[in-house]
């Protein structure tokens, strides 16, 4: 099974670093919950085009690769109708799910 993180690609950034990849991690932890949840609540296109984007370029930067594809379906189907964007929603916010845990238990291991 493929981690949904990249964490070869997200020490290109960290080169070994613990504070720094915890830093990131957090911070990732934080926006792909926020704009995941986002996605489900937002009625206005641009609102959801804008979260789906922001959670595209937040899990590409940690090498969350499969959250990035659903935040890139979900950018572009932003002008679509709510039962798409429903479907939509339910993938990003398992795909987030997913690599928020993984992104937590990453950042929680021991030194």
């Amino acid at each position: 099974m493929t981690n949904p993180i990249d964490l070869k690609h997200l020490d290109l950034y960290v080169v070994g670093d613990r504070a720094l990849l915890d830093e990131i991690l957090s911070i990732f932890i934080e926006q792909a919950k926020m704009l995941s949840a986002e996605l489900g609540h937002t009625s206005s296109d641009e609102t959801w085009r804008e979260a789906a984007h922001k959670l595209k370029g937040a899990a590409r930067g940690v090498g969350a690769w499969a959250l990035g594809d659903f935040a890139e379906a979900a950018e572009k189907a932003s002008n679509d109708g709510p039962e798409a964007k429903r479907e939509l929603a339910a993938q990003v916010k398992a795909a987030a799910s997913e690599a928020v845990e993984f992104a937590t238990t990453v950042r929680d291991r021991p030194v």
